[in-house]
């Protein structure tokens, strides 16, 4: 991996490096070809010079008149060949042109006949005065030029302007030879630089991967406890930290499942054993009085109920885990619903003198729920309050509107063994250590019950109230366009 970085790091380096030199090229050269176009604005005015010194040839004369002129026109040809012989050679070669009144070429130092006639664009300069500048064509080949207006009426050929000329080529050239040993010095200085700071950061990303790649490893092979030390508010930073959180996630998933498939084992260990004796004592007949038969064979059936009873339970648990319990969601009148429950366990709360009570207002709307669910909900809910308040005590339960669900709330005494209200939904939680699960269920009621809760879009969950009443609470939609079920039953229970 850290290979690839290092090329794909280089790849970019080297078109980083590409891309500036071509824009640094372009600049330099732009500044090369002004510069070679000041040069040309200086050069010309001296050149204008030394073709006007040109112009007339002097020659000895006796003066006869104060005043004569001493100078007169030399012929066209004598003209050119003192061009060519003294003022070109000086020019260090750049191109001399002499233009007529119309900027047509009518010598040219270079003695390329096909340019003589032709026009040459040359314009006023903004940046120097009396001078005038173009960029032309000549024999094929782009030229800088440089310009300066002279009388036509002392020139032997008649020009008006004195032109000196450069190939652009020539200061291409010039600005890449400057350019190119510079740019691969910088070049080299800063790929060396830039590899280096891609090792240092390809290694700060690669240790902290490798990390986790070890970390990942060592949880699948077993090893849940397994942490990485990457921390920071960096991406490299929220990956470790929700590294950790999944390792936390995966071992106290595994942690449950061990535990479950522990209880799972000791729960179903107390019955069987139980089948297994007395179903011996029966077949081997140890058991002589009929009265001892009897309760093997009522003990080997209540046992045998406890077995299937808590099959039944985990194959609920799992399928609403699952997702794949059915669910037929229809308007349930909660209040005759609850009074139901509450007629099928006040015979054992009789047994154990408890008050029930019941709180439903009449505008109660109906609540979204599967009823068969529902019913397991609320006598789980209700058992349990019958089973752990103490003697003597009063069950409520009241149902109230909140916002646009309904709250259903079964509370009770909370007596000497107090549950944990954030362990109450754990399976196989018990508050009572010492209570048998003959006496108190298999602990699997209350989480069966969040997940249905949950899986018709409501909420299961425990608190106590100031008194230290245990409260439970069961939130549910209202369904106030769903017809209601049918029921004849009252709607409050004293």
């Amino acid at each position: 991996m850290r290979l690839r970085l290092l090329a794909a790091a280089a790849g970019i380096v080297a078109v980083s490096l590409v891309l500036a030199g071509a824009l640094t090229w372009v600049f330099v050269r732009d500044l090369e070809f002004q510069a070679v176009q000041d040069q040309l604005d200086r050069q010309v005015a001296q050149v204008g010079i030394a073709v006007k010194h040109q112009e007339c040839f002097i020659k000895p004369v006796q003066v006869t008149q104060p005043g004569a002129a001493n100078c007169r026109l030399d012929s066209a040809s004598d003209f050119v060949d003192r061009l060519n012989g003294i003022v070109v050679p000086n020019l260090g070669g750049d191109r001399l042109l002499l233009l007529d009144s119309e900027r047509r070429i009518v010598y040219d130092s270079a003695l390329d006949s096909s340019t003589l006639g032709s026009q040459i664009p040359i314009v006023q300069s903004k940046r120097v005065a009396n001078i005038a500048e173009a960029r032309t064509t000549l024999g094929g080949q782009a030229y800088f030029a440089a310009g300066i207006k002279i009388a036509p009426v002392h020139d032997p050929i008649f020009a008006s302007y004195v032109v000196i000329a450069q190939p652009q080529s020539l200061a291409a050239a010039a600005a890449a030879g400057d350019l190119a040993s510079r740019l691969l010095e910088a070049g080299g200085a800063a790929l060396v630089v830039a590899m280096l700071l891609v090792l240092l950061v390809s290694q700060s990303v690669t240790r902290p991967l490798t990390q986790l790649a070890s970390a990942a490893e060592d949880i699948a092979a077993g090893n849940y406890s397994r942490r990485v030390s990457i921390k920071g508010q960096d991406e490299i930073g929220m990956l470790g930290s929700a590294f950790n959180h999944m390792g936390e996630a995966v071992e106290r998933a595994r942690k449950v499942q061990r535990d479950f498939l522990a209880n799972v084992s000791h729960e179903l260990k107390t019955p069987l054993t139980s089948l297994i004796g007395f179903s011996q004592a029966l077949v081997d007949g140890s058991l002589l009085s009929e009265t001892e038969r009897t309760r093997a064979a009522t003990i080997v059936h209540e046992e045998s109920e406890r077995v299937l009873r808590m099959a039944q339970e985990l194959l609920d648990l799992a399928r609403v885990e699952a997702g794949t319990i059915s669910m037929h969601i229809t308007a349930v009148d909660l209040g005759s619903q609850l009074q139901q429950e509450l007629e099928i366990v006040r015979p054992r709360a009789g047994a154990r003198g408890l008050s029930l009570h019941l709180n439903v207002p009449d505008d109660i709307p109906p609540v979204a729920a599967d009823p068969e669910r529902l019913h397991q909900i609320l006598d789980n809910l209700l058992d349990n309050s019958v089973k752990y308040a103490p003697e003597g005590s009063t069950v409520n339960a009241a149902a109230r509107l909140s916002g646009g669900a309904v709250e259903t709330v079964v509370s009770n005494p909370a007596g000497p063994h107090r549950p944990d209200p954030d362990r109450m939904f754990d399976r196989f939680y018990r508050a009572d250590l010492s209570r048998s699960a003959a006496a108190g269920g298999v602990g699997l009621g209350l989480s069966i019950s969040r997940e249905l809760a949950a899986a018709m879009k409501g909420r299961l969950w425990a608190d106590f109230d100031d008194s230290g009443n245990l409260r439970v609470h069961l939130m549910l939609p209202a369904a106030r366009d769903i017809k209601a079920e049918p029921n004849s039953a009252e709607a409050a229970v004293a």
